[in-house]
């Protein structure tokens, strides 16, 4: 299988595109998107680094890209690598400088029998799974800036799902990459290095953010009615759980 067979790749609109790793467990196929700006390209999460994404990326030949992991997690961050320039959250900054297990919860991978449909382009088993260490070039925290030119992004803090996770929010467009603090489907807290209780700090910002639209780091786009249900629906069930 080739590197372009192993992705799927979908248009969002002009100048977006969300790519994911259809052949991979589906507790594990996160979504990775590329955001093609005036000065400088935006590539957001990197699967699990089973074929080669850059080379699927239509990047213009020295055009500068800009490489953010919303957080280091091993379906998040397998092609971090793979780009000099490597932006992540302050709290996770050991973690993907070594990449262990601990962080990166690769073991769980490892452990699964079902992990792949198909044999990837590297040849790489889950039994044998391993992830390139990839130290950060450039260390976030909330509230710094990411200028592509035509497009500018705030770093929003969201731990919970894990110490350093972000979200990227366009003010002046309303597009939010939320990663996984937030997305359309069941989200996780009851792995190793989550926080309910940071977590639902993050989902009571959440639903008071104003944005247009959310692309999250696993399923479907949603807008902000849909975030508010989701955020809500969370805190009801840790309110009731501590009851």
């Amino acid at each position: 299988m080739s590197d372009t067979d192993w992705f799927s790749k979908e248009t969002i609109c002009e100048g977006l595109t969300r790519l994911s790793e259809p052949y991979v467990h589906s507790f594990f196929r996160a979504n990775m998107f590329h955001v093609v700006g005036r000065d400088a390209d935006l590539v957001i999460d990197f699967g699990m680094g089973l074929a080669n994404l850059r080379s699927v990326l239509d990047i213009a030949p020295g055009k500068p890209v800009l490489a953010v992991a919303t957080h280091v997690h091993v379906d998040h961050v397998g092609s971090f690598h793979e780009f000099d320039n490597r932006l992540g959250h302050e709290a996770e900054t050991a973690a993907f400088a070594q990449m262990p297990d601990r962080d990166t919860l690769a073991h769980y991978f490892r452990m699964q029998a079902d992990g792949l449909t198909q044999l990837p382009p590297t040849g790489m088993t889950p039994e044998k799974y391993t992830i390139p260490p990839a130290p950060l070039t450039t260390i976030l925290k909330e509230n710094d800036e990411i200028d592509i030119g035509d497009a500018r992004y705030t770093v929003l803090h969201l731990p919970g799902h894990s110490p350093g996770s972000i979200g990227l929010l366009d003010e002046k467009t309303g597009i939010l990459f939320s990663g996984d603090a937030i997305y359309d489907g069941r989200l996780v807290d009851d792995l190793p290095g989550c926080d309910v209780e940071a977590y639902t700090v993050t989902m009571e910002r959440l639903r008071c953010l104003e944005f247009h639209i959310a692309h999250g780091g696993h399923g479907m786009s949603f807008g902000k009615p849909r975030l508010r249900e989701i955020a809500e629906a969370y805190l009801l069930s840790k309110s009731v759980s501590e009851a």
